[in-house]
């Protein structure tokens, strides 16, 4: 199988040289080091400093701020090819996607020059906070919540009393927050015209008191643990709010977006990884007089699985060309329809290649049954299909609304 599928109508010829230069590097690193770490309890710095080291961690991001002045398209080519070679970095969908993404659109400058460098080289990373226990998928009940610190009631008066912000709340299933520098946490601030809670992103260093977290133990095998955080009463300086505090919509959905574009590139590479070794498996495996790949059995369904990721790939490319162009409606819409059509590609492509493994599928020799759970995370988080199917009847269709 060709490692990248290429089509040169879709991608320019520099989009297939960082794809052979990024799938030469998971090459080298592959599952078994991704397997090791995950054993040991350790974290995939080797392949993230090496990563960081040849421009991959920040291609997304401005140049003057040390990133390689690309988009979410070459961003989430990264992480495709890193998860077709069985050792994608679930951070990449984070820090640099997320908060560098939030950042470089709606940062103040200090902001910016405070995090884009870091972000941009691997020595800084942040996590991404939304989802609450009694949430959900419904972003409206967040309760996460920030009040004005001494009763400061804009930025420019914070910074001149030297006052803040005071945030409280609960946040689960964050990931990597004992290996992030801050978390970019969403909460609701009050407007002091209607009363209503509005939607608001804050910087949280880690270290910041009253800011706990524990871990949730989780079946899924991956280097990067999920947390449930407390905040108590943190105090933060009026800097650590993003963008304008009135805007808040426009600056979550311009993370949220590429959070499901690079969820998609994630899925898609762990259905190719699957996909490739059940095709190697399937062309060298005899059993009769002809090997296995030979049945149409065998055949016809992993020639399906190819045409499902294939077909995904396109609607992730559309999504990361709407969004890099600034099409924010557009780039939503289609950012939808890639994690649905990626996640659902995986969790088959997974499924068929153990299947076409037998009992050889669930060892740990071939190293896919473990993919079975992770296959499912796509389907799952950051926002379920059926929500996305909620998200697509009413807005593409405009069919009622459900909930």
């Amino acid at each position: 199988m060709s490692n990248a599928m290429r089509n040169p109508v879709i991608e320019t010829e520099e989009h297939r040289a960082l794809r052979a230069a990024v799938a030469a590097l998971g090459k080298r690193y592959g599952r078994d080091y991704f397997t090791r770490i995950v054993a040991e309890g350790k974290h995939t710095d080797d392949l993230w400093n090496e990563a960081a080291g040849l421009g991959y961690l920040g291609v997304n991001l401005p140049e003057e701020y040390g990133g390689g002045g690309g988009g979410i398209a070459e961003l989430s080519l990264v992480l495709e090819e890193l998860g077709a070679a069985g050792c994608p970095l679930l951070m990449l969908v984070v820090s640099p996607a997320i908060c560098g993404t939030v950042i470089a659109r709606f940062g103040t400058e200090e902001q910016k020059r405070t995090w884009l460098p870091g972000l941009a080289d691997g020595s800084r990373k942040m996590a991404f906070g939304i989802t609450e226990p009694d949430a959900g998928s419904n972003s409206h009940r967040i309760t996460t919540t920030a009040r004005r610190d001494g009763g400061v009631t804009s930025r420019s008066s914070a910074a001149e009393n030297g006052g803040g912000w005071i945030l409280n709340g609960r946040k689960v299933f964050v990931s990597g927050v004992d290996i992030a520098d801050a978390t970019l946490i969403v909460s609701r601030t009050e407007d002091a015209k209607t009363g209503r809670l509005k939607p608001c992103l804050f910087i949280v260093p880690r270290e910041a008191p009253g800011f706990g977290r524990s871990p949730i133990p989780m079946e899924l095998a991956a280097p990067e643990k999920q947390f449930e955080l407390t905040l108590d009463d943190v105090r933060l300086p009026a800097d650590a709010l993003v963008g304008d505090e009135d805007a808040g919509l426009l600056q979550l959905f311009a993370g949220l977006n590429p959070e499901r574009i690079m969820t998609a590139a994630f899925a898609l590479g762990m259905g190719r990884y699957a996909l490739d070794r059940a095709v190697d498996y399937a062309r060298t495996r005899q059993v009769w007089k002809e090997p296995i790949g030979a049945h149409q059995a065998i055949a016809h369904p992993l020639a399906q699985a190819h045409i499902d990721l294939e077909l995904a790939r396109l609607m992730m490319q559309k999504a990361a060309h709407l969004y890099d162009a600034g099409d924010d409606t557009g780039a939503g819409e289609a950012a939808n329809m890639a994690k649905y059509a990626a996640a659902e590609a995986a969790v088959r492509a997974v499924d068929q290649a153990v299947h076409t493994l037998g009992g050889n599928g669930l060892t740990q020799e071939y190293g896919l049954a473990s993919l079975i759970t992770a296959a499912r995370v796509a389907r799952i988080a950051p926002v379920s299909r059926e929500m996305i199917l909620n998200y697509v009847s009413h807005q593409s269709l405009g069919l009622p609304k459900s909930y």
